[in-house]
């Protein structure tokens, strides 16, 4: 089973990946601001991170940056997760180090579609391939999950 860290500051946002992830089969590992997220890259070494940008304290990007500069932690993937995807955005995320990101609001199947596919090391895309698109809510009911006040 492979293990994800989600490093998001939002609960609700927390709670639905963790719920989304763990009933697709995969252990999920929580930290709600970046050092923490750092922290336990360094202890777990999961097999991805999904890391929300706006984070108190040190920044998403940031943080991608140390865990990419570390050779214990350089190869694990790393998912941005920003609501404020801009033009100009994706240059700082691909020069964070990150390998793709989605945009909130997001829907669960393009979570799971997206996590899958960087799992997959046959099949991982290169950094931010397809990214940019405007994804739904994370939630089934299609209520917002995180795209307001991140």
């Amino acid at each position: 089973m492979a293990a994800i860290l989600v490093v998001e500051d939002n609960p609700a946002n927390l709670k639905l990946a963790r719920v989304v992830l763990e009933k697709a089969g995969y252990a999920v590992l929580e930290a709600m601001d970046a050092e923490a997220g750092l922290a336990l890259a360094r202890e777990k070494r999961p097999d991805l991170i999904l890391m929300d940008i706006q984070l108190p304290g040190m920044d998403g990007l940031t943080a991608t940056s140390e865990l990419k500069r570390d050779p214990a932690t350089a190869a694990i993937p790393v998912i941005a997760l920003t609501a404020h995807a801009m033009k100009g955005d994706e240059e700082k995320i691909r020069q964070a180090g990150c390998d793709g990101y989605l945009a909130k609001p997001f829907r669960y199947p393009e979570l799971l579609e997206r996590v899958a596919a960087m799992l997959a090391p046959s099949s991982r895309p290169s950094p931010i391939e397809g990214e940019g698109e405007k994804l739904a809510p994370l939630s089934p009911r299609g209520r917002g999950a995180g795209g307001e006040g991140e």
